[in-house]
């Protein structure tokens, strides 16, 4: 793959999420009954962020979570040597009944991780609300998905990718756009 831009840099992307931090506050009405789940792997750093963001904000600590969506997906691929899905570990440690659920992701692309998200919150309760919050939102939807909250979008052709590089997972914060 050939690197073609660096589309955020670090002051960047903070500044994408600290205005979206603003626009979830906004649109609610505040933080009451609001919960940040963080779709894996780059979904968790960035919702513990906007969690960070809305508590600079309003002194309110929202909670987060973490949602492993391996099992839900509709192309599941088996990776490990029992040919099993590789799982990973949800965690959300507060009851969603009722509660308004923002899914937070880096990028937004065909919708079928968040279709896939969207099953396994409500396999654990029925939200009042479930929002959707991502970094970036690439276009090519193959689902009726949009975003609530976006960071920033960047239309991009098919055989584009975009990488998204967080300090929490890969020491570094940027956003690179590069052909396959």
């Amino acid at each position: 793959m050939k690197k073609k831009a660096t589309v955020l840099d670090a002051p960047a992307m903070n500044r994408a999420l600290t205005r979206m931090a603003h626009e979830i506050l906004e649109k609610n009405k505040g933080a009451d009954d609001l919960i940040l789940v963080g779709i894996k792997t780059r979904g968790v750093p960035l919702a513990n962020r906007l969690q960070q963001k809305i508590k600079q904000i309003e002194n309110i600590t929202v909670p987060t979570g973490e949602l492993d969506i391996t099992l839900y997906r509709d192309d599941l691929e088996k990776v490990t040597s029992n040919d099993e899905p590789e799982l990973k570990s949800s965690s959300i440690n507060v009851d969603v009944s009722g509660k308004l659920v923002v899914l937070v992701d880096d990028v937004l692309y065909t919708g079928r991780t968040v279709r896939a998200a969207m099953d396994a919150v409500i396999d654990l309760g029925r939200p009042s609300q479930i929002q959707l919050g991502v970094l970036i939102d690439r276009g090519h939807r193959e689902l009726p998905i949009r975003a609530d909250y976006v960071g920033k979008n960047i239309p991009t052709s098919e055989k584009e990718i975009i990488v998204v590089q967080l300090d929490e997972v890969d020491e570094d914060d940027h956003v690179s756009i590069y052909e396959k």
